[in-house]
């Protein structure tokens, strides 16, 4: 019997849907389910077992993969394909990190921002947040380095293509995501600037300047001071 759709949310927290409906699943099955979903490829079982239960033993680790997948095999639907060895994410799982990984690989890309879905990327949030196992905190800080270099080029293709409502928001969401990151609130100024809202863009200066100060005690780079060299700075 057909359950509908899979959709799996790894950003903002695991959420596995089928045919939008929420489907629960113990621990063990969501840290496979969501490891296999971030490596994205068939893995070797022994590989699998040995990175989710690295402190158990070969045999018990095995044992562990071995019931894991079978309380997902109760489910009406398919979530993991298992191939002799091998086992992966089923092709038919659509997951929100795949998809905003090829949003933000597309803009870095330099492909037509016409074409980009803004909100796509603006609006992903942070990898399994309330994850802390070493495999989740690399791909975290991997992903949140892409959307962080995708939204400041988004910015800057925006400002040029005069669409500054949206070159906005991707700057405010790359600030969001990294306060102090100076190459965001640049942009930002950058796409006020070229708006012709030059109050905004010393507001977010001084925004964050003071931020700067007072949390490094440093100030501005001279990149920065120079886009705002014309205008009042006290």
């Amino acid at each position: 019997m057909s359950v509908g759709a899979l959709e799996l949310g790894l950003l903002h927290g695991f959420e596995l849907r089928a045919g939008g409906r929420p489907l629960e699943l113990p621990l063990s099955a969501q840290r496979l389910v969501a490891f296999l979903a971030l490596q994205d490829r068939p893995l070797q079982r022994l590989y699998v077992a040995g990175n989710l239960w690295f402190n158990s033993s070969e045999d018990r680790a095995n044992a562990s993969l071995r019931t894991t997948l079978w309380r997902l095999g109760r489910n009406d639907c398919a979530i993991v394909e298992v191939t002799g060895n091998q086992v992966a994410l089923a092709r038919e799982v659509s997951v929100d990190l795949h998809t905003v990984r090829t949003c933000a690989r597309s803009v870095l890309q330099h492909e037509h921002a016409e074409s980009i879905d803004v909100d796509t990327l603006c609006l992903a949030g942070e990898l399994l947040p309330d994850w802390y196992e070493d495999w989740v905190l690399i791909e975290r800080e991997r992903f949140r380095q892409l959307r962080l270099h995708a939204l400041d080029a988004l910015c800057e293709e925006l400002t040029a293509e005069g669409r500054y409502g949206a070159a906005v928001e991707a700057g405010h969401a790359s600030i969001a995501a990294e306060p102090l990151r100076e190459s965001a609130h640049r942009l930002l100024v950058a796409a006020y600037l070229a708006e012709g809202n030059a109050s905004d863009a010393l507001r977010q200066y001084r925004i964050f300047r003071d931020l700067l100060a007072a949390e490094l005690g440093i100030a501005p780079s001279q990149q920065m001071e120079a886009l705002i060299a014309y205008l009042p700075t006290r």
